[in-house]
């Protein structure tokens, strides 16, 4: 088995054939989580996964790149919408993605962790897992994943204002900072980009984890990996970054399957 936990079958890149992709998905037991970055995303994303029983599900959130102030299709967070969408299925496993994003936006910080934090109280109000975005400034002054660990133990200090749990979504951070977030209960997940780390710093990060802390995502239609690179994405190609993992930590590809499923079934609650 496995599973996707982070995808974007919502996105119009796959109008045309989702539900292609999705029979595929079902006869092979591949399950996933579609994950929204609008309000218009996520509705989206809620009504693909109560057209299934099981193995399809979906988060919901408005993406940092998105906070009003942005260049791109910005949008007002509007609370009151998300909460009666996460009220109106049970197929909504998890809030965002949501997080701190200095590579599209580095003047839009105040807003996007005002916005943020109303995506944490979203998740304890309904108690649900937390999927995080975050992406260094371009000159990497400005490092998105130490300014989500301050606003996470800032938050953790006060019993009323606390978080749960969630995921480290295509994680790029060293591996003090993957330390760190496991620390703080987070689950971390790599994309395909690992197929194509020349550097080796995300392997060396891997390395480091435990194989019970991390996730498997594709971010289809983005970051397919090797060697797809280049193409659009698709939830199939999950098992290259299982591969890869596999290659890294020496153990066996179908250790790797199970137990990131299992990472995310117990993440997510399914």
């Amino acid at each position: 088995m496995l599973f996707d936990s982070h995808t974007h079958l919502n996105f119009q890149e796959f109008d045309a054939d989702w539900q292609e992709i999705l029979a595929a998905c079902q006869n092979n037991d591949l399950w996933l989580v579609n994950v929204g970055t609008q309000l218009a995303t996520s509705k989206k994303a809620v009504a693909i996964a109560n057209s299934y029983e099981k193995g399809v599900y979906a988060s919901v959130g408005l993406h940092p790149i998105h906070v009003l102030g942005s260049k791109f299709h910005p949008e007002d967070f509007n609370l009151v919408d998300y909460q009666d969408l996460i009220k109106s299925s049970k197929k909504i496993v998890a809030i965002g993605e949501t997080g701190i994003d200095f590579f599209h936006d580095d003047k839009n910080f105040a807003k996007q962790k005002e916005v943020f934090n109303q995506h944490l109280d979203l998740a304890k109000e309904f108690n649900l897992p937390v999927i995080i975005h975050a992406r260094n400034s371009r000159d990497g002054k400005n490092n998105a994943y130490q300014e989500i660990i301050k606003i996470l133990k800032e938050r953790n200090h006060s019993t009323s204002s606390g978080w749960q749990t969630g995921v480290i979504h295509c994680f790029g951070g060293s591996v003090s900072e993957a330390l760190e977030f496991l620390k703080l209960g987070f689950f971390i997940g790599f994309t395909g980009v690992i197929t194509f780390d020349k550097a080796g710093n995300l392997a060396e990060v891997i390395n480091q984890l435990p194989l019970d802390s991390i996730l498997i995502e594709t971010d289809a239609p983005y970051l397919a990996p090797n060697p797809f690179r280049g193409q659009r994405n698709q939830p199939q190609y999950v098992q290259y970054v299982a591969e890869k993992i596999a290659e890294i930590k020496k153990i066996e590809y179908n250790q790797v399957c199970a137990a990131t499923a299992e990472n995310a079934k117990k993440l997510f609650r399914v």
